[in-house]
């Protein structure tokens, strides 16, 4: 691990499957993330991308957000200064995720992600499947491909996804790109 929020979420990622009484097979069947890889992410062996993450988080029936609040130890507070906010980077894509919203468990979550000129992420179905997503492009150009459906947008264009679908976040430009992500539980 690189960063002390990495090695965080090494043990919080293994604290939430142990409070669940889940063993890393059922965590694995549930997030179509092997059980090998499951462990190495768990003793800190390995950094999971941004996919993996959220895999195991929806899998947990936690929003990533809440998984890195509670790597962070700050899941009671109502108030998220800029300098507190954390960020997560992806080692693939160097994708860059920043909670914006407090972390006190509301309903609705904030987050801010930079992606890198051609990068792309992608996240699978039940990462969108317990929470209505709102993108909200804050500068640059983003491509949404959300299932079969292509949404080119621009600088402050919001796209309200519709049904869980597996979803790309594609930035086609060469300069990076930065968005919004709203997420309401439901």
């Amino acid at each position: 691990m690189t960063d002390p929020l990495s090695a965080s979420l090494a043990s919080t990622l293994r604290e939430a499957r142990l409070s669940r009484d889940l063993s890393t097979a059922t965590l694995a069947d549930r997030s179509g993330v092997s059980r090998a890889m499951i462990g190495k992410i768990e003793r800190g062996e390995a950094q999971p991308t941004a996919v993996l993450l959220s895999r195991l988080a929806s899998a947990l029936g936690l929003t990533l957000s809440e998984l890195v609040a509670r790597a962070e130890g700050s899941a009671d507070r109502r108030l998220a200064r800029l300098a507190d906010q954390p960020t997560w980077t992806d080692p693939v894509t160097g994708y860059v995720r920043r909670s914006v919203s407090p972390p006190a468990r509301g309903a609705t979550e904030l987050v801010e992600v930079s992606l890198p000129a051609g990068a792309s992420v992608g996240f699978p179905a039940d990462s969108y499947a317990f929470a209505d997503h709102q993108i909200w492009v804050l500068s640059g150009r983003l491509r949404f491909v959300e299932g079969t459906d292509v949404h080119d947008l621009e600088t402050g264009d919001c796209l309200h996804l519709g049904k869980p679908v597996p979803g790309t976040y594609v930035n086609p430009t060469e300069e990076a790109c930065r968005y919004l992500v709203v997420l309401t539980k439901r």
